[in-house]
């Protein structure tokens, strides 16, 4: 076998490539709108870390994609950036004293480095960091129309806190235990001033459209199940010896009313501070500081053990006049429902856990349909018959709920609602490394936006990234920045001190990208209309919630504002399957399992790592790296390398040979189409096993082999088919090739030959041989002689292109 010089090919193109801008794609008119494609990658955060081999699964996909769009006759835009404000920068600013955007961009250049040397047909020319001011000034333009719609507004909301950083912390960056993943420091709540946008305003859009996506269920599943949407009544509560306090409640079950037995607050809840008795008062105090040491996810963990206190008060049934007592619980959260349960032991398992705990009543208001009373060791949550519930006794659980929702609304006791368990977007950061919000507060005009005119609102240079005593952003401590002048009064003011979230610059990247040096819009609308919406969307499960529904939210704002043509960003959705480690565990620094993909490139070459991420398995799925497979991949590129080096030959290669590259190119084709790579790749591993014994080089054979493989190995592709294309630049824009379906069909066919119903032989037979010539071959074969020579055969079954079975008596 001889030498593969990898290095020095990949190399050569990868110059070539960027030398001529060979990727770089323009608005085309043209090309239909039906040849036309939007293929996107999720851009990385670019850490210090650099890449490891799992990063390249998604882009060598979507590059395999966007090549065969190209060669289809497709005009396709595929860009590729950097999601650079992030939280690392500024820890490690912190701990070094390295300013971030240094880091940054030190993190961009290795990461640029290490994506071109992979040989991905990127469009450099429309690269966008969100970091760079020319794009965060865009970003900071989108929050203004939020604001301007009243989407966006000033709130109070807790926190995570770090007492010894002195600073607040996103929910990935406290332990399980809740404690700060860089001190150690036991985490607590604490409120603050944020801004917050209404997206809950969208909730019904975000929840209808998901049914126009070519998404996955699950990523779909779990966008429905974050937006929760459930149909229900809110239910008022008089409190006793508090006429003028109503404790709200919402239930999807009001047909369980009668059995309610007690209510819990979440130990925030506005009312527990007037309602708590005297008697009560220090234990309920000391409890609400207890949960303020939790996390949300902590106290929603469905399998912790509850706990609560008594408040000493009571709340008043509205239908029987009883009193039921009033709890507070720490598994009741402020920012889901209106913080208030309506407690149902009998039929809510976490409300039965919470009363045998502490010894309160557990009244059944449903009979199951079986009869069966399972209470004395768990709720009964199932379908049954209403019992003991005034004018909805005696209904099914279904025609119940309709019925005790007519009567508590005309007993002006409840009020129907459609309720989501999404809340309005946190939307701030008390950081200095993110957006600046482009906002003023003037202690005679209150909030006032930066005029679209004054933008960019420019991130200081500072020397410090430390956080301020009060919990605000590093930028409360700069003086000469925070102080401005109104922008309407021209009174002194000062600037907002938070910064936008990470999310803020990834929610609309995709659309910078078609137009990213505009200075006089965030992307022109010809433009816009020609490309989008996305075609193809390709990401890892760590985004199928947070990030697709932020940038589904901000879409929608932008096309009720006439800014884009389409409700929806991304029309197909693909999440690649995670690489583990060869120990198959997920691939970390700390476990020492992870693999550098520049290690790999050094040892096989690029394109041997491109086409093994692609035959290790279906895109989709989780699987271990095995380094021994780059070995037999790199194996099957030298037998590629080898074969274009044998005599060449101008002739019609052999029939047989002609059909296993019309085979080829059918299923190359098609898996191509349906982004199944590593079943193309098998078929070209066939391809070439068949054509190598020939000691040949068929030029008929090699031509449309070649442009098969390129998408996969472009570098090797490009160097051998260098012959083909009479000095022109590239291969990238020759026209895939095509197959003759006859030459995919096979002549002759192998079927099974039985005896008595067991496989004791096979024919390869003629496909259109008929029933009495199959059955005359079978009974010729020498082992069916053997079996029957000394029997009575009674019967033979013969079926063309099925089987034979030969029965015996």
């Amino acid at each position: 076998m001889a030498y593969y010089p990898f290095a020095d090919i990949e190399k050569k193109w990868q110059d070539h490539w960027q030398r001529n801008q060979t990727f770089k794609v323009t608005e085309d008119p043209a090309y239909p709108k039906e040849k036309r494609a939007y293929v996107l990658d999720m851009f990385p955060y670019p850490s210090g870390n650099g890449l490891h081999v799992g990063h390249p699964e998604g882009y060598t996909a979507t590059d395999i994609y966007v090549r065969f769009l190209r060669a289809k006759g497709y005009n396709v835009l595929h860009p590729m950036g950097f999601d650079s404000f992030g939280l690392p920068a500024e820890n490690y600013a912190i701990k070094t004293g390295t300013h971030p955007k240094t880091t940054t961009e030190a993190n961009i250049a290795t990461f640029r480095k290490q994506i071109e040397r992979l040989g991905f047909s990127y469009d450099w020319s429309r690269e966008v960091q969100t970091h760079d001011v020319d794009y965060y000034r865009w970003t900071q333009w989108i929050f203004l129309q939020l604001y301007k719609k009243g989407l966006a507004y000033e709130d109070f909301a807790p926190i995570n806190w770090c007492p010894s950083c002195r600073i607040g912390l996103a929910n990935e960056e406290v332990t399980n235990n809740n404690r700060c993943d860089r001190c150690d420091t036991p985490v607590v709540r604490k409120d603050l001033r944020q801004w917050k946008f209404k997206i809950t305003a969208y909730a019904e859009e975000l929840l209808a459209d998901l049914d126009s996506l070519d998404w996955p269920e699950a990523v779909k599943a779990m966008q429905r199940n974050w937006i929760g949407k459930s149909d229900g009544a809110e239910i008022h509560l008089p409190v006793a010896g508090h006429p003028e306090k109503i404790i709200t409640v919402y239930t999807t079950r009001p047909e369980t009313f009668y059995g309610a037995t007690y209510v819990v607050l979440a130990p925030e809840h506005p009312l527990v501070a007037t309602i708590t008795s005297d008697a009560q008062r220090s234990a309920v105090q000391a409890y609400q500081l207890e949960a303020a040491s939790k996390s949300d996810l902590e106290r929603a963990e469905l399998a912790k053990t509850k706990s609560g206190v008594f408040t000493g008060s009571y709340a008043i049934h509205p239908l029987t006049k009883e009193e039921i007592p009033i709890w507070i619980g720490d598994y009741v959260l402020t920012s889901y429902g209106s913080g208030a349960v309506m407690a149902v032991p009998a039929h809510d398992q976490r409300d039965y856990d919470f009363a045998k705990l502490y010894n309160l009543p557990i009244k059944a208001v449903i009979q199951a349909k079986s009869g069966e009373d399972t209470l004395d060791k768990e709720a009964m949550v199932g379908d049954g018959i209403t019992f003991d519930s005034g004018e909805w006794s005696n209904l099914d659980v279904a025609a119940a709920k309709i019925k005790a929702i007519e009567v508590l609304e005309q007993k002006k006791v409840a009020n129907r609602k459609v309720n989501y368990k999404l809340r309005d977007w946190i939307f701030s950061r008390q950081r200095y490394w993110g957006e600046p919000m482009p906002i003023v507060h003037c202690p005679s005009c209150g909030i006032v936006p930066l005029s679209e005119d004054d933008l960019p609102l420019e991130l200081p240079k500072v020397e410090s990234y430390q956080p301020s005593d009060t919990g605000e952003s590093p930028l409360a401590t700069i003086t000469d920045w925070v102080e401005t002048t109104c922008p309407k009064c021209k009174g002194d003011s000062k600037r907002e001190t938070n910064t936008m979230p990470q999310w803020a610059g990834s929610c609309w990247y995709y659309l910078r990208y078609i137009d990213p040096t505009n200075p006089n819009e965030f992307v022109s609308k010809d433009k816009e209309q020609y490309w989008m919406p996305v075609d193809l969307y390709v990401g890892g499960m760590e985004h199928a919630v947070l990030h697709l529904l932020y940038a589904r939210f901000w879409h929608k704002v932008l096309y009720d504002l006439g800014l884009v043509s389409t409700k929806e960003p991304f029309q197909r959705l693909v999440n690649q399957g995670m690489i583990l480690g060869e120990n198959n565990e997920k691939m970390s620094k700390s476990r020492g399992n992870v693999v550098n993909p520049d290690d790999m490139i050094d040892q096989f070459g690029a394109d041997t790592l491109r086409i093994y991420e692609m035959f290790m398995g279906p895109l989709q799925a989780t699987k271990p790296w095995n380094t021994q497979g780059m070995v037999g991949v790199h194996r099957f590129l030298s037998k590629v390398y080898d074969y274009a080096h044998f005599p060449q030959d101008n002739n019609e290669p052999p029939l047989a040979l002609q059909k296993i590259l019309h085979k080829t190119i059918k299923k190359v084709t098609e898996d191509t189409q349906n982004l199944e790579f590593n079943t193309a790749v098998a078929q070209m591993m066939v391809f070439m096993n068949e054509v190598m014994p020939t000691k040949t080089c068929y030029r008929k054979l090699w031509k449309p082999f070649l442009l098969l493989l390129a998408p996969y190995a472009p570098h090797l592709a490009e160097e051998l088919y260098l012959p083909f294309i009479n000095n022109a630049k590239t291969l990238s824009f020759e026209p895939w090739p095509s197959y003759i379906e006859a030459l995919t069909i096979d002549d002759e066919v192998t079927l099974g030959v039985q005896v008595n119903g067991k496989l004791r032989a096979e024919i390869t037979v003629a496909k259109d041989i008929n029933k009495e010539e199959l059955e005359q071959r079978a009974l010729a074969l020498p082992r069916i002689i053997e079996l029957t020579q000394n029997a009575t055969i009674k019967k033979v079954i013969a079926i063309p292109g099925k089987i034979v079975n030969i029965i015996l008596g």
